[in-house]
This record gives C-alpha cells, structure tokens and sequence, in this order.
C-alpha cells in the first residue's frame, strides 16, 4: 500500500441507540474490513478506577468531558500517518478502563463512530465525511434499554434513571445540535438501504481518487 497516500476519515454520529453501529458494521462488511481502521468514541470513556463504585455511577458519561477524546484525536492523527494504535478496551459494567488495548494498524478508511464525535471542533475537523444517523427518541431508548440490560449489566431502574437525568438532557444540549455538522443525515439508521448504497458508493468512488 503506498504510503503517500492520506486515508479516507469517516465520522458516524447520532443519538444512543440510533443505529450507529449498524450503520458502521454495514460499511465494515460492505467496503471491506481489511480496508478500515474502526475507532469507536465509546473505547475512550476516561478510567474511573480511582472513584469508589458508588460514586462511578453518579459520573455523566453523556458528558463529552466523560470521554478521552484528545487520545482519539491523537490516534485518528496517527492512522492518518500510517502508525498504528493501541484502542483501550473500556469496562462499561465496572465503568473503568482495562489493562487491555487492540492493536490497530492503518488502513485505506478511518471510521470513527460516537454520539459525540461532532460535538467536538478539533475531532469534526478530521472528518472527510459526517454521517449523522436520525432516528426517534422512543425506538432510541427501547435499543438502549435492551442494550443495557443484555450487554452491560444494568437494571431497568438505572436505565431509566440514567436516561431522564442525562442521556436525554445531553443528547438535547450535545447531541441534536450536532447534526447541523453532518454532510449526509440517515433516517432510520441501517434499516434505510437506499441512503446506505448510496454512502458505500460515494467511499468507493473516493478510495478509487485517492
């Protein structure tokens, strides 16, 4: 692969539970995972180790200040440069950050995916592409009300706490205003197909100029 070559940098936003990772696992399988360095913002949630367990769970994690983005910028700046990275691995049922990194060596395409990405100036300016996914509050909340329960260990309750005190006021103060940033907007998430075609083919046509 000739390293002169800049690689293509793709952000993915939206709301917790839009659809996100459905939209970046379609890309991955479409354009190729052996073609794309895949970042997710969610890896870089700053270690509460040092904070007793009760008091971790008061933290705002909807908060771009709950995230380590400066790291994320410093490892898509890196990718850009054809060096590879160690991505943390984060301990979302003990909400600390692990001894434990996945190597990520440089590829063709940096994908980027969070509910933040764009909130923050140095991040969005990355980007070669913004995708924000659109999709309604109530849907939104069932697929973290699941999520939460099946994958990450929480209680109906927590959830639900968790969701009126800060998923939502954030997502209205950080998230929603973030839109206005992306080049390509997509209803529904990886349900909509033709707006997914659309954006497998527009990469295409970029990794064949670059």
């Amino acid at each position: 692969m000739p390293k002169t070559n800049v690689p293509l940098v793709i952000g993915i936003a939206g709301g917790s539970g839009s659809g996100k990772t459905t939209v970046a696992n379609v890309i991955l399988q479409r354009v190729g995972p052996e073609r794309i360095a895949y970042l997710p913002h969610d890896a870089y949630y700053r270690d509460l180790t040092s904070l007793p367990p009760a008091q971790r769970v008061q933290v705002n994690f909807d908060h771009p200040n709950s995230l380590e983005t400066e790291l994320l910028i410093e490892h898509v700046r890196k990718l850009r440069h054809w060096e590879a990275v160690d991505l943390p691995v984060y301990d979302f049922t003990h909400h600390c950050r692990t001894d434990q990194s996945i190597r990520v060596e440089p590829k063709r395409v940096i994908m980027v995916e969070g509910i933040l990405i764009f909130a923050e100036a140095q991040l969005r300016e990355l980007f070669d592409v913004k995708i924000f996914v659109d999709t309604d509050a109530d849907i939104r909340f069932i697929r973290r009300l699941e999520r939460d329960i099946q994958e990450r260990g929480r209680t109906t309750e927590s959830v639900i706490k968790q969701y009126t005190t800060t998923v939502r006021p954030m997502h209205l103060e950080f998230v929603e205003p973030s839109k206005r940033y992306a080049d390509v907007i997509i209803p529904e998430g990886g349900l909509n197909m033709v707006a997914l075609e659309m954006i497998i083919a527009r990469i295409e046509a970029l990794l064949l100029k670059g």
